[in-house]
């Protein structure tokens, strides 16, 4: 039941009107939903922080989950996410996180 509730969290609280720091790309909304304002404070301690996170592993690892390259884990949830992103989403997304603090 647990898990069944953080997955319906992380579907749905991308659609809600959360506020952004002036320079986060528009698709942030969706991550911060489970990783927590500029990727530093996850919902839950198993989930990674993304803040100073290397721009090339979150571009190669979001793009594997968005290909379902990627399983086990929260894999599940990183799919269904990363399936709407473009490759300039990604991009995005990978320098926003590298970049915070």
């Amino acid at each position: 039941m647990k898990f069944s509730a953080i997955v319906a969290l992380c579907l749905t609280l991308p659609m809600s009107t959360l506020v952004f720091a002036g320079d986060a790309p528009s698709k942030e909304m969706g991550c911060r939903a489970c990783h927590g304002a500029s990727g530093a404070k996850p919902m839950m301690g198993s989930y990674p922080k993304l803040n100073g996170q290397n721009k090339d592993y979150l571009i190669s690892a979001l793009k594997a989950y968005r290909d379902n390259k990627r399983s086990g884990g929260m894999a599940i949830v990183m799919v269904g996410q990363a399936k709407s992103l473009s490759d300039a989403d990604i991009t995005a997304l990978a320098e926003y996180y590298a970049s915070q603090p």
